[in-house]
């Protein structure tokens, strides 16, 4: 590295939700922040773009103008058996949807707006901790920063250059998913959130802006090779044994050709402090879609990260407090929530299991009101 490296108090690997979010804050407190995104914005990711309304305050607070965009708000759950049996429960808290084409880039038009030097089409290619301060270099050109944040979504080469255990992780029954999204036009409820279960996966959908439907579902890598890695002959032999699901992809128009699809997904146990990185997201540790929202809990994982940035340059300079501190902070919130989440995504995918499940969670109003509740957090 050269010494004509550009210097930040904060550089961010990542501009997916929690990185954005991070790099807003930071901006807002008056650092010099820098984010590095590989690719363009506006782009799509796989995500059930629901969000929880736990994270109405922080998003309006960064200066978000959500009662503007006029976004369907989410009060109702219904779930639905292998079979199609359908079983309908009340959110408490509830939600809206968004699409991550869009949210994600009002987060990034507001960054720029704030101040943050942005690269996109940028790729870190490699990272050292120097003692004091991070020497980070891309495709582009070499940058230093006191702090980094790695926010760059659920697996990357950064990961196997940084030798993080997770990467080195046989295949099994938590590390292997896929999963696959589509944008349609549907007739499907403005307050409805459906989740309609098949052999080895479950299927969300639930309308998000302008009239649009996301139909986001995940399953083992596993069901998908049985079924000739096509997408297509998975669909229609596995998922649409669902009637409900064979409606749905039956009458809704695709307004895409071909679906987004992501593979290798892993639900194993990150560190969220590793080489002096700070992670955040996805990065930190992939969240169970039935945790309530993975979309909620990465804006507040970089909440807690800030935090622990802004009193590191404000009161102490403690490296090893910073760290300590935040992955502290990241499993108090969050790791009752995640096994809960864990818990209930066991009992998804198998028809006499999730029918049991299911039928308990009906018969019993208090024990859904409590599994809703556990995975939902508060307003941050």
């Amino acid at each position: 590295m050269t010494h004509q490296a550009s210097q930040y108090d904060l550089a961010i690997i990542g501009g997916g939700l929690a990185g954005l979010c991070l790099s807003i804050q930071s901006a807002n407190a008056g650092y010099k922040t820098i984010l590095f995104e590989k690719e363009s914005y506006p782009f799509h990711k796989v995500c059930g773009e629901y969000i929880s309304k736990e994270s109405e305050p922080f998003l309006s607070a960064l200066g978000l103008p959500l009662e503007d965009w006029n976004l369907p708000s989410i009060n109702q759950l219904d779930i639905s058996a292998p079979n199609g049996k359908l079983h309908s429960f009340h959110l408490p808290l509830g939600g809206f949807g968004v699409s991550r084409h869009f949210l994600d880039h009002q987060l990034y038009q507001l960054a720029v707006q704030k101040g943050v030097t942005i690269y996109t089409n940028t790729k870190v290619q490699n990272l050292q901790f120097q003692d004091t301060h991070f020497e980070i270099e891309t495709d582009k050109r070499q940058f230093t920063a006191t702090i980094v944040a790695g926010s760059y979504g659920k697996k990357s080469n950064l990961d196997i250059r940084l030798n993080r255990p997770f990467v080195r992780n046989k295949p099994s029954n938590w590390n292997n998913f896929i999963g696959v999204k589509y944008h349609i036009q549907y007739p499907h409820p403005e307050n409805l959130i459906a989740l309609h279960n098949f052999k080895d996966g479950y299927c969300g959908i639930s309308q998000i802006e302008a009239g649009k439907s996301c139909l986001c579902y995940m399953t083992t890598a596993a069901n998908l090779q049985q079924n000739g890695n096509s997408i297509e002959q998975l669909e229609a032999s596995v998922l649409w044994k669902n009637p409900k699901l064979k409606t749905i992809f039956k009458e809704a128009e695709m307004l895409s050709e071909r679906p987004l699809t992501i593979s290798q997904i892993s639900f194993q146990q990150k560190k969220r402090v590793e080489n002096h990185l700070l992670f955040i997201g996805d990065a930190a540790g992939m969240i169970p879609p039935l945790c309530g929202n993975g979309m909620s809990m990465a804006m507040h994982g970089s909440k807690l990260a800030f935090q622990n940035i802004d009193e590191y340059f404000g009161v102490h300079r403690n490296r090893n407090l910073l760290e300590s501190n935040y992955e502290q902070q990241w499993n108090q919130h969050f790791s009752m929530r995640i096994q809960t989440g864990k818990l209930v995504q066991r009992m998804f995918g198998n028809e006499s299991i999730t029918g049991f499940f299911l039928n308990t969670m009906s018969l019993v109003p208090s024990l859904s009101k409590r599994v809703i509740e556990a995975t939902h957090g508060r307003t941050f």
